[in-house]
């Protein structure tokens, strides 16, 4: 059975759609149907809104610290869908009483790119913390490496996602994936220092 919702490392994600403008070599999903305590992420169909807070109400959302937009697809190409979710989960269980204190995004970062607009201020007040895929040192090796459909311009507009992010996001980090070269890692890591977010290796 698919799972739109899923306990991942003691953390609570949400699987809303299986669409991706990438094809990355790295992908778990082409190695795996499912993670944490779901057999399979791939989804028999686009769970509506209603569906994914019906299937949120099964679960103890007070008791997990965070919850992650994060699944077997890109979670803005449902952006509408993602923050009507994120609101409702603020207003219902983020409470002074509840342990739940943050809503992180993990994305690839071509939201704007997906949606055909300016999409970061749609954050604001909705998302706390969001994670983004640098993933590579240019974007030729970006493009070899995740094949977007959007060609050699998505590497530059995960950058110009990123610094517009930061006016709307409380908590910006980057990260990259540990198959890249210790070469490319360090020059994503300082591609982020100068970017003034958070840099992991996944």
């Amino acid at each position: 059975m698919s799972a739109t919702v899923y306990d991942f490392g003691g953390g609570l994600y949400l699987n809303i759609t299986n669409k991706c403008p990438c094809a990355c070599h790295f992908c778990i999903r082409n190695f795996t149907d499912g993670l944490g305590d779901a057999d399979s992420l791939f989804l028999d169909h686009e769970p509506s809104v209603k569906e994914v807070l019906e299937e949120l109400e099964k679960w103890p959302v007070t008791k997990y610290d965070e919850l992650v937009f994060c699944g077997y697809g890109e979670p803005t190409e449902r952006l509408d869908a993602l923050i009507e979710i994120a609101k409702f989960v603020r207003a219902k269980y983020m409470g002074k009483d509840s342990r739940l204190k943050t809503i992180r995004l993990n994305t690839n970062g071509l939201a704007d790119l997906i949606n055909g607009k300016p999409t970061a201020h749609m954050l604001e007040g909705v998302i706390d913390s969001i994670s983004i895929s640098m993933n590579e040192a240019d974007a030729e090796k970006y493009y070899e490496l995740c094949e977007p459909v959007f060609g050699l311009k998505s590497y530059d507009a995960i950058f110009d996602y990123i610094r517009d992010v930061k006016q709307y996001v409380p908590h910006v980090a980057s990260s990259v994936v540990g198959v890249i070269s210790s070469q490319s890692i360090e020059i994503c890591r300082k591609k982020a220092q100068e970017l003034g977010i958070d840099f992991r290796v996944r």
